[in-house]
């Protein structure tokens, strides 16, 4: 039989119901026992409040204790949770609430996104104690159908309106299972992104299983912060997205640490020089996950990869995945030739919440999770990432991946961090126009340096067309690299003709 939540969160309270599970950096400690005690509390209440098996609940809290709990109440009594970023605007927000039908909102007017007059339920974050508080029946509930919804997770909407990416436990367990070397009993992990994302969300099954300790990173996140507490915390697990690790590798007291094992580079691809930079610096592995939010857990590399595929690739399926790189017509493609990938396995969404039009176009009849990102093979089974088909654009009727193009720049002494879209012009279609944050400001990198650089490692045409300085590079809520903004401000930017440098 399939454990639920609720099995596994009373199982690791009676393990180690000690360790903490949860530590906000200068504030609240919370225990496996804790957790379990007050999550049993508040899901009676929600019960008794009306909630039942398959309602959503929506989250609007910063990343917590209190999230924490919620989540666990939630998922145990077999409603269904859904997080919301603080950092969404009011139209995202209400996007998301009238796809989702949450029968309740559980929200934090000071800290939590901004919650639009919609009508619906709300509990707000300062009653939560005094439900925590309150005796639960302790009796063990009917454990919830396993291919029921347990979360829905949404994405970052960078190609639009944000899906909703629904997985039931099975879902949660198969992520656990293939966490490989992200994931050792009695670890104390730091958690660098939301915990909307799916790197929280879909991890709970992972968490109790390992019995994990979760060190909160402050809000707003830095790069300082992040220093201090991998320091004072003691851990041995970190993940982050590659701007957080770059940002990390700019900071003085980022140094070894005896504690940290292994650091993980998730959400988007890692540009080579930081994965060597983190191996130098901080003495430990920076493993490359590639995933997505439809299935959290996809490929990987390990420690004990030869350097060529931990600075070149993502590395190969995790246990129980499959991935595929095919032609427009689904058929696979040989080693070294571009095409989409899809993937199969245990950790694939179900479906985008009430939107069956978006499933059926992103997932086959026999399984496959149809992505828009684009990579191939190396002759060992590596997957190299190449980019996002709709970042993709043709200069003069040749392709230029964007991605190949930055981790190319990237490897300049004098770039920090690279970022290239392409931009319409008359008479080649479109040109690559390159972002940069320049290694030293005082002595940034020039065009015609930079497009040699290319040229000497790559098709001539893939070279920059122009060059934009910039102090940083725009994120989006996920803290991916946001490509709209940067297409919209090309735009505004356009010259005449190219251009040596701009400040930007």
């Amino acid at each position: 039989m399939t454990a639920s939540i609720d099995d596994l969160l009373r199982a690791a309270a009676g393990r180690h119901g000690d360790r903490e599970a949860y530590v906000e950096p200068g504030g609240e400690r919370l225990t496996f026992a804790e957790w379990d005690t007050r999550s049993d509390a508040l899901a009676a209440a929600l019960v008794a409040g009306g909630i039942s098996t398959g309602d959503v609940v929506a989250l609007m809290l910063p990343s917590g204790i209190d999230y924490a709990i919620c989540y666990a109440a939630v998922a145990r009594l077999g409603a269904v949770a859904t997080g919301l970023n603080a950092r969404l605007g009011p139209r995202e927000v209400t996007a998301i609430l009238d796809r989702a039908r949450p029968a309740l909102i559980v929200h934090d007017p000071v800290n939590g996104p901004p919650l639009p007059r919609i009508g619906m339920p709300v509990l707000t974050r300062n009653e939560l104690a005094d439900l925590y508080s309150r005796p639960a029946p302790g009796s063990r509930r009917t454990p919830p159908d396993p291919s029921a919804p347990v979360v829905i997770i949404w994405t970052s909407g960078t190609t639009g309106t944000p899906k909703g990416a629904w997985f039931d436990v099975r879902n949660l367990l198969a992520s656990a299972g293939s966490s490989g070397v992200m994931s050792a009993p009695g670890d104390r992990r730091l958690v660098a992104t939301p915990f909307a994302h799916a790197g929280y969300m879909a991890k709970l099954a992972d968490q109790l299983v390992w019995g994990i300790t979760l060190v909160i990173s402050p809000v707003p996140w830095s790069a300082a912060g992040m220093a201090r507490i991998m320091r004072e915390e003691r851990i041995t697990v970190v993940g982050g997205v590659p701007t957080q690790w770059a940002k990390l590798l700019d900071e003085p007291d980022a140094t070894r640490l005896p504690d940290l094992r292994v650091g993980i580079a998730a959400t988007a691809p890692a540009p080579p020089d930081l994965v060597e930079a983190v191996a130098a610096r901080l003495g430990v592995p920076l493993v490359v996950r590639y995933a997505m939010t439809e299935s959290p857990t996809i490929c990987g590399t390990e420690p004990s990869d030869p350097p060529e595929v931990q600075f070149r690739t993502v590395g190969r399926p995790q246990l129980g995945m499959e991935v595929a790189v095919t032609d427009p017509d689904g058929r696979p493609v040989p080693p070294g030739e571009v095409g989409r990938i899809r993937v199969r396995g245990g950790c694939v969404m179900r479906g985008y919440w009430r939107d069956p039009e978006r499933t059926a176009a992103a997932l086959t009849d026999d399984g496959w999770l149809l992505s828009g990102d684009l990579g191939r093979f190396d002759v060992e089974g590596n997957l190299i990432l190449v980019g996002r088909a709709g970042d993709l654009y043709i200069r003069g009727g040749y392709n230029v991946h964007p991605v190949e193009v930055e981790n190319t720049l990237a490897e300049h002494p004098g770039v920090r961090r690279a970022a290239v879209v392409g931009r319409p012009t008359p008479v080649i279609g479109e040109i690559g126009v390159a972002y940069v944050v320049p290694a030293d400001p005082a002595a940034p990198p020039t065009l015609a340096e930079l497009r040699t650089w290319t040229r000497d490692r790559l098709a001539d045409y893939k070279a920059p067309d122009e060059l934009v300085l910039v102090d940083d590079l725009p994120v989006t809520a996920m803290l991916k690299l946001d490509r709209a903004a940067l297409r919209v401000r090309s735009a505004a930017d356009r010259v005449p003709a190219p251009v040596d440098q701009q400040r930007g």
